[in-house]
């Protein structure tokens, strides 16, 4: 007898027809490439309000406060999404840390002021913002530009007849707040002028924007009404520490901080070496002016930074040679002041080797959060690397290159990397008195000598009084060429020294200068920093954009094709029945799971399996079993896999082995469907 056990169109009350006590035969067909089914994943063209309703739907997160109005800019993560950013970053530190070895920190969010008047936050972490000058509401200055000039460019081109523009739902646009489309054609000049302006946006001032927006009539798109000039906003969330508030603080904006003022004692845990790296995963806040693109600009967010202290005279990487032939796209600063964005396939080694990346650190750092992006299931085709210009580079950095990713909205940054040079050691140092440098031992003492002054203190304080510390600094303040022309001014007999308005005469009775030798064993300096920093709510919200298809036969049915690596539930197991009979299987089998280190889920419901099949597949569940009749007689199950929906048989213990392997990356599905038989909906029962 041939029975249809669990195809998608079964039903329990059909399997229950077939009887249960017969034995079950399996085939041994195995898969070949051409019998795995052909998956056409852009069939439909990406629609943002179907992925918003499946992940809101599924709670992978929702606005914070949502019952009180919620508060924009603040949002909290459903089951699935927690799981979801638990794995990335679970992924991050395999990546980074271990693979890396690296010093891992966790440090407080609430930060005394001096701290961040010390790094330049307090005067220079801020945005630019207009003001609606009839409504008073507040938008960010380059934000406003882009869109209204995005807005015009699509009108258009739709004008031209080059470019439909798709229409969102009236919900949609409430929430975006976007410029409308008005379907005008422009000149060729106007339109190269604005492609011009957008490729080099970033790199505006204050004023230059303002200048933008009166030269090309830029408007509130909400109201239509004119914008005042743009202001400095600064996005750090002040606050007070203790009962008084007498001790002003902030929220930090970045984890970073912490790790510079730890660096003495990360120093001396790594034994007083250079180079190595601290990271952090930990909360950040920043108080953003107009937060309207969901996870992609919020207020609270969760970072992971990388702090590599390197010597500022050697920022080789040991590990270089084994990623210079990896190819990245590039958009360097260059390219971007031309008025173009087209971007160079490049070896990062030739790209180091021509300084369009300035070291070997910044370029390995390049190619890591490359891989890692790649790896968590980010498309590489929508993946590129772009230098900041001069005028939007951070105050502590001599170069940064952002990890930017293509989502719905456009090109946005996911990671920075920056060489943030000796400054914010520097600054803390000075601030506090406490030297933040490394003290190394030099293989072979460097030998120098030097022009020396001595002042007899006696003498000199007796005949200039209050005046004489102002004497002593300026002669101490002298450069060995100055040094030398004095001592030869004092052998002839006197010398004049000018100070601050007053001459002081002086005689080698007063001072002598000699030239003396030293040697030095100790070379003392302040290391550089390399600065890898992870947005994660940005780097999840464009994985699930790319991870997002519909079925080619059902437009309906959503699929997240999340890699294993981070999907939230690795398997789903799929009982065919609640009897009694079944449980203990189902235990056994998530058991086996757990202990081999997969999370899975059984879904009991009493659903069809296609529809079981179906909700998990929008959850980005990779695999799914089910275990039916034949499974509690003869102890075999089917395993699923959630793209193709094609399906294998096998032993159970053979199915979790292969499981196992599945989800630790260790085999792919077409290496798994040599090691077990395909199955087809129909077993073979005698």
């Amino acid at each position: 007898m041939r029975v249809r056990s669990i195809g998608f169109s079964t039903t329990l009350c059909t399997y229950l027809q077939t009887p249960r006590n017969l034995h079950l035969s399996l085939s041994t067909r195995r898969y070949s490439h051409s019998d795995m089914s052909v998956v056409n994943k852009s069939v439909h063209p990406f629609d943002k309000s179907r992925l918003d309703a499946l992940l809101n739907r599924r709670f992978f997160y929702a606005p914070a406060f949502e019952i009180y109005g919620g508060v924009a800019g603040l949002y909290d993560y459903g089951p699935p999404g927690s799981s979801l950013q638990a794995n990335i970053m679970a992924e991050w530190r395999k990546h980074f840390i271990i693979e890396d070895h690296m010093l891992e920190l966790d440090t407080t969010i609430m930060t005394p002021a001096p701290v961040f008047e010390t790094s330049g936050h307090v005067a220079r972490f801020a945005d630019w913002m207009v003001k609606d000058t009839k409504t008073g509401d507040v938008l960010r200055a380059d934000h406003l530009v882009k869109n209204v000039l995005e807005a015009r460019l699509a009108g258009d081109r739709e004008a031209r007849g080059l470019a439909a523009q798709p229409k969102d739902d009236e919900k949609d646009k409430k929430r975006k707040k976007k410029a409308k489309t008005v379907v005008v054609q422009l000149s060729d000049e106007l339109v190269k002028e604005f492609e011009s302006i957008l490729a080099q946006l970033d790199n505006y001032s204050g004023p230059e924007i303002g200048e933008l927006c009166r030269k090309y009539d830029i408007r509130n798109p909400d109201t239509d009404n004119e914008v005042g000039e743009p202001q400095q906003f600064n996005l750090m969330f002040a606050s007070s520490i203790g009962p008084t508030g007498q001790h002003p603080g902030y929220l930090r904006p970045e984890t970073a901080q912490g790790h510079f003022l730890n660096f003495s004692r990360l120093l001396e845990f790594n034994n007083g070496r250079v180079p190595f790296a601290s990271a952090q995963i930990g909360r950040s806040f920043r108080n953003e002016i107009s937060p309207r693109a969901g996870l992609l600009r919020v207020r609270e967010f969760t970072m992971g930074e990388i702090e590599h202290f390197v010597d500022p005279e050697d920022k080789s990487h040991e590990k270089f040679r084994e990623v210079r032939d990896t190819v990245l796209s590039l958009l360097d600063r260059h390219v971007q002041v031309s008025g173009s964005t087209q971007v160079t396939q490049m070896t990062i080694g030739e790209a180091v080797d021509k300084s369009i990346v300035a070291n070997e650190t910044l370029g390995y750092f390049l190619v890591r959060i490359h891989l890692f992006l790649i790896k968590i299931g980010i498309n590489p085709k929508r993946l590129r690397f772009r230098q900041h210009m001069a005028n939007e580079m951070a105050h502590y950095a001599a170069d940064c290159w952002d990890a930017e990713i293509e989502n719905a909205t456009g090109w946005t940054e996911c990671v920075g990397c920056a060489d943030r040079a000796a400054y914010d050691l520097s600054v803390h140092s000075a601030r506090t008195g406490q030297p933040l440098v490394v003290r190394q031992a030099l293989k072979d003492p460097i030998i120098t000598e030097k022009e020396v002054p001595e002042f007899n203190k006696k003498v000199v304080g007796k005949t200039y009084g209050r005046d004489a510390g102002l004497l002593q600094k300026a002669v101490n303040e002298m450069n060995e060429s100055q040094l030398t022309k004095l001592k030869g001014e004092l052998a002839q007999g006197q010398a004049t020294i000018s100070a601050e308005g007053k001459e002081f005469a002086i005689t080698s009775d007063l001072l002598t200068i000699e030239r003396k030798t030293f040697k030095q064993s100790i070379r003392e300096f302040t290391p550089n920093v390399i600065e890898p920093s992870f947005g994660f709510g940005r780097i999840l919200y464009t994985l699930l954009e790319h991870s997002f298809w519909c079925r080619e036969q059902d437009v309906e049915r959503g699929v997240l094709s999340l890699p294993p690596v981070v999907a939230p539930t690795k398997v789903l197991i799929v009982p065919l029945s609640a009897k009694e009979e079944f449980n203990p299987l189902v235990q056994e089998v998530s058991t086996k799971l757990r202990k081999a280190g997969i999370f899975s889920r059984v879904d009991d419901s009493n659903t069809s399996i296609g529809k079981r099949y179906a909700r998990n597949d929008e959850l980005g569940t990779p695999f799914g079993v089910t275990l039916d009749f034949a499974s509690v007689q003869n102890r075999t199950m089917t395993l699923r896999e959630r793209d193709t929906t094609d399906q294998l048989i096998g032993p159970i213990d053979d199915v979790i082995t292969v499981l196992t392997e599945l989800v630790q990356g260790t085999i792919d599905w077409p290496a798994a469907c040599n090691r077990l038989p395909a199955y087809d909906g129909v077993q073979a029962v005698d």
